[in-house]
């Protein structure tokens, strides 16, 4: 474990050091903004329930998209330099590596994320917002950020560019939110997995409203923990070639 949480220290330490990380933490907080203005407030005489579901509606969306650009670099970066050899011939396994640079992405998310809860929260300037509400929705975007970069990292073990981690990355997680659509030209029994499968559709709009349930909560989860485990997968099947 402590392996792991060194490593962790090293990767989110390397976000705050590089130019890359101030740009893609500021093009978040700024697409959020511009969400909550443009969209969540923009609907004319709303409840401000209802603008705070909006806005966390519009925050899976740039937390899907930018959860696959912050973790392109994990590991398709250290195999582009060449440092991925040096990091799997120490004394080290796999599964710590793996773990140990999600968390440092979830880390990197959370702290850019957490920044921004003034937004939502200037809501309450003019309206009543429950903090239970803020508090359900921004679980229900941390668990959507765990699995969408749960899923980055098993895109960038298998790519050996970041281009390429981004594409498979965002192919896996369109499939995912797109699954629904697939439900409904399908019958039962595949309706209900397509359905079950998806994302967005299925598991996220109760978080937006204020909601927490266990089967939200144990799916994402699920999903982070197949993701990291496909990922240590590959990264063992190259140790061997």
């Amino acid at each position: 474990m402590k392996a792991t949480l060194l490593i962790a220290r090293r990767e989110l330490g390397a976000y705050f050091r590089t130019m890359s990380g101030y740009i893609m933490a500021a093009i978040l907080l700024l697409f959020d903004g511009i969400a909550l203005n443009a969209y969540a407030m923009g609907g004319g005489e709303m409840l401000s329930a209802d603008v705070v579901a909006r806005f966390f509606e519009v925050s899976f969306g740039t937390t899907a998209v930018a959860s696959i650009f912050i973790s392109m670099r994990l590991i398709a970066e250290e195999r582009q330099t060449g440092t991925l050899v040096l990091l799997t011939s120490s004394p080290i396994h796999d599964w710590q590596v793996v773990v140990g640079k999600f968390l440092s992405a979830l880390a990197f998310l959370a702290i850019v994320k957490l920044v921004g809860i003034y937004m939502p929260a200037l809501i309450m300037v003019n309206g009543k917002v429950s903090a239970g509400h803020l508090f359900a929705g921004y679980v229900g975007v941390l668990l959507v950020g765990s699995a969408t970069l749960a899923i980055g990292v098993f895109g960038s073990a298998l790519a050996r560019t970041q281009v390429l981690a981004v594409i498979f990355s965002g192919l896996m997680v369109a499939v995912l939110v797109l699954s629904h659509l697939v439900s409904r030209v399908t019958d039962r029994p595949l309706k209900d997995f397509f359905m079950a499968l998806a994302l967005y559709a299925r598991h996220f709009p109760p978080f937006q409203m204020g909601v927490i349930n266990v089967r939200d909560v144990a799916y994402y989860l699920a999903l982070t923990y197949v993701a990291l485990f496909a990922a240590v997968r590959v990264m063992e099947a190259r140790r061997w070639r």
